[in-house]
């Protein structure tokens, strides 16, 4: 099958910010990979397999905007990118014991320049695959400069996490560069709200980063999600306006798990631009109704025109349960049919 990008899309179109709930065998195949179970051929297949079933659980929600669901990303994002990134090396693990925290995840040096393998990361393919399994809009989605420059000391080669990051920009924008030619039309980087570095320069990186990449472009701030647990302070009052030098036609902010606080940064700022409002908690484990969904939306309306909305939930979904993800995934899809049609009504 072949992607539609010429359709349509609804008024308020419903999207996924990237990851989905992977299902029960995923993780049985990864334990079997570790063990020497499997092997590269097993896996090749099962990531084909998880991704058609993440392709097929958005479309039956209802979702307008699809990704592959990330599933051939493994422990964290970004971790299975370390692994084939040469330049790096890992370091000692401190804290081991005890409840999991972001301390525990495996950190890196720099030891020479940082260079990815023949063929880049490998989110092309990713993108290849998904194109090919469906006719619903996509999104191509990758790690910003930040995200993985985040947890590499710069060692002797690189004066700062900000450098190392650059680098790392340079590396995604041939990545994205890849996707294009691949036919992706929208594209998302995601980010973390770290909290030590200013709005205007994770807008610089991103605009380095995206240089040149002839595509609709996202920008997601993220707190964290790692087992369902924020990384950062929830705010996203200091990085404006200086965030609003990204040359990003989409921002994807989490409002849902924050009971829709800081609405009127956008309501002061957001002028012109598309919003990716999250309307869902993925951190939450209870269900979202669609009233609910409906009621947010609602209110994110209130700040943000009709016509610049995107819905979706506040994060991806790769630390929760499949069967929640696709509960609320269903919710959102029809909390926002309920609205246009109300909107639909008044006109």
């Amino acid at each position: 099958m072949t992607n539609l990008s010429e359709a349509t899309l609804p008024l308020i179109p419903t999207a996924v910010v990237g990851s989905h709930g992977k299902p029960g065998w995923w993780f049985a195949s990864v334990k079997a990979l570790e063990q020497g179970d499997f092997g590269p051929g097993d896996m090749e297949e099962m990531f084909d397999d998880a991704a058609n079933t993440a392709i097929r659980d958005m479309e039956r929600a209802g979702i307008d905007i699809i990704t592959d669901g990330e599933v051939r990303r493994l422990d964290g994002y970004v971790d299975s990118y370390y692994a084939i990134i040469k330049g790096i090396e890992p370091l000692p693990v401190r804290r081991k014991a005890g409840p999991w925290g972001y301390d525990q995840q495996t950190r890196y040096e720099a030891v020479g320049r940082i260079e990815t393998p023949p063929g880049g990361l490998g989110i092309v393919k990713e993108f290849e695959f998904l194109r090919a399994h469906t006719t619903r809009h996509t999104k191509a989605t990758c790690a910003g400069p930040l995200t993985f420059g985040s947890r590499i000391h710069p060692g002797k080669l690189y004066k700062s996490v900000v450098d190392v990051a650059e680098r790392f920009a340079e590396v995604i924008n041939e990545e994205l560069r890849g996707l294009v030619a691949a036919g992706a039309d929208f594209i998302q980087l995601d980010e973390p709200a770290r909290g030590n570095v200013s709005g205007e320069e994770m807008a610089r990186l991103f605009n380095v980063a995206t240089a040149g990449v002839k595509a609709k472009l996202a920008f997601h701030i993220c707190f964290g999600n790692r087992f369902g647990r924020s990384r950062f302070s929830r705010s996203y009052e200091a990085y404006f306006p200086g965030l609003l030098k990204a040359r990003a036609d989409q921002l994807v902010l989490e409002f849902a798990g924050r009971e829709l606080s800081e609405l009127d940064l956008w309501k002061r700022y957001g002028e012109g631009r598309e919003l990716g409002a999250g309307v869902i908690d993925v951190k939450g484990f209870n269900q979202d109704t669609v009233e609910e969904v409906a009621t947010r939306i609602r209110r994110v309306l209130q700040v943000c025109p009709a016509e610049k909305l995107t819905v979706n939930p506040d994060c991806g979904f790769g630390w929760s349960p499949r069967s929640m993800c696709n509960q609320k995934l269903a919710a959102l899809a029809a909390g926002a049919a309920l609205v246009r049609k109300e909107l639909s009504g008044r006109s």
